[in-house]
């Protein structure tokens, strides 16, 4: 016998709608009620991929709560279920263009109502096959780390999803700018609509306004179809400007009234087109100083928003290094034979300057377990060409015991640094317990800082 899909129904009705056994037997229902005490952390376990938004009988002040209760519970596609008359209240009309893939009208047609949840849970379970099947890029990971400077972005950029306001990101190439971006998007209302992001730096001046804009029907040779641009796809969405310092004055221009009046006109249009979308922009340089030099616009840049994130670079979370190292290295393809790193190895990388970011760390890691004769990484395997200078003494005759013992002292202050004299923290880096670090500082004589217990003020 088939296992039962798992169904939430959301309703207005204590004990669930009465609708529900006799039209979906072979779905398994979880039955939820909207109240006024929301609880997230209680709704987790109510995860299926479809559910059905029971509006009958729903009162005005739990039609305000509905978009509260269709955030938190992890669904991926709703089915809302309405009587006719309620399609004329453009607050339900409203929830259902934002949460709902498909909605019916009572009476329930038992047929229909099963072929469209099949339907969507197909798609859901396409869009799932396709995410697990996509190779790991470093933007999935670029935002993991427990580092102050990791965790205040987090914090920060939490806050601005919850805001319609436009978001500029600076930081580094590599530093994960478009992770940062689509955070903001999947934490926000528009969530369920797309991110539709232009490259800026790759946007051809000569095809700015018909990428950006659209065209209409014959308005120039071979346009046989009317074209929605990149501005109006995102409708409802975030459109996220990657790259936006790379954008020429004229293309600067170009964007300008779309900025001021949330209007655009595809080529051949008489009609302006009123667009809503959410602005996210990227930037590797700071606008301010290309604004001073005359290359950027002022009146386009005040209009990219004042809420602003800088991604910190790598070599300011080195203690998230060992966190996206193994992030790296477990996510490794199966046909891949399982690596780990040396002590030696994970020295280098927190010695390294990462001048290119989470970028060069994901291409060093995925060097090293392509090209790596054995299943402990080297420093050579990642590129590293050689040793750290001060790995050991000069004149000093390597033997392999004075090169571990090097390398152990070398791992254990590295560690004892990033943890900031912490020894559990240390340890945790380490892999080893708190006694076992404690009998490796004695036996290789290194000396444990106690931090300094903060001052007291009268």
């Amino acid at each position: 016998m088939m296992e039962k899909r798992p169904l939430v129904w959301l309703s207005a009705e204590q004990s669930g709608s009465p609708k529900q056994d006799t039209v979906l037997p072979e779905w398994q229902l979880m039955p939820l009620t909207i109240r006024g005490d929301l609880n997230p952390g209680e709704l987790a376990g109510y995860n299926a991929w479809v559910g059905v938004f029971d509006l009958g009988n729903i009162s005005g002040e739990q039609l305000a709560l509905a978009s509260s209760w269709l955030e938190a519970l992890p669904v991926e596609q709703w089915i809302a279920i309405l009587e006719p008359d309620q399609t004329d209240n453009p607050e339900v009309c409203r929830l259902i263009n934002r949460y709902c893939g498909d909605y019916h009208t009572l009476p329930i047609q038992p047929e229909r109502l099963r072929v469209a949840l099949g339907h969507l849970w197909g798609m859901a379970e396409l869009q799932a096959r396709i995410f697990h099947s996509q190779p790991l890029s470093y933007r999935d990971f670029a935002l993991e780390g427990d580092s102050p400077a990791i965790t205040q972005t987090r914090e920060l950029l939490s806050r601005f999803a919850n805001t319609e306001e436009p978001v500029l990101l600076y930081g580094e190439s590599g530093t994960g700018k478009e992770a940062a971006a689509t955070f903001i998007h999947n934490h926000s209302s528009r969530k369920r609509k797309p991110l539709v992001v232009v490259n800026c730096a790759a946007l051809p001046v000569s095809l700015t306004q018909n990428e950006l804009f659209g065209h209409e029907k014959g308005a120039f040779t071979h346009a046989l179809c009317t074209h929605k641009g990149r501005i109006e796809t995102a409708d409802g969405g975030t459109l996220l400007l990657a790259g936006v310092d790379e954008l020429k004055p004229e293309q600067q221009s170009a964007i300008l009234r779309f900025l001021q009046e949330g209007q655009i006109e595809r080529i051949g249009g008489v009609d302006p087109i009123k667009v809503n979308v959410r602005l996210i922009a990227t930037s590797t340089s700071p606008l301010e100083q290309l604004v001073a030099s005359g290359q950027f616009r002022s009146d386009v840049f005040y209009r990219l928003g004042s809420l602003f994130v800088l991604l910190p670079p790598l070599r300011e979370r080195k203690e998230d290094i060992p966190i996206l190292a193994t992030r790296i290295l477990n996510a490794a393809p199966a046909s891949v034979v399982p690596k780990r790193l040396s002590d030696i190895a994970t020295i280098c990388l927190a010695e390294h300057p990462w001048p290119g970011n989470l970028r060069e760390l994901q291409n060093r890691l995925r060097q090293a377990m392509l090209l790596g004769q054995t299943a402990l990484i080297e420093p050579h395997d990642m590129g590293f060409g050689q040793i750290p200078a001060n790995s050991h003494s000069s004149g000093q005759e390597l033997s392999l015991d004075a090169f571990r013992s090097q390398a152990d002292r070398r791992a254990i202050s590295v560690s004892l640094a990033l943890a900031q004299n912490n020894i559990s923290a240390a340890a945790r880096l380490l892999n080893i317990s708190r006694v076992s670090l404690y009998r490796l500082m004695e036996k290789h004589h290194v000396i444990h800082r106690t931090p300094a217990p903060p001052s007291k003020r009268d």
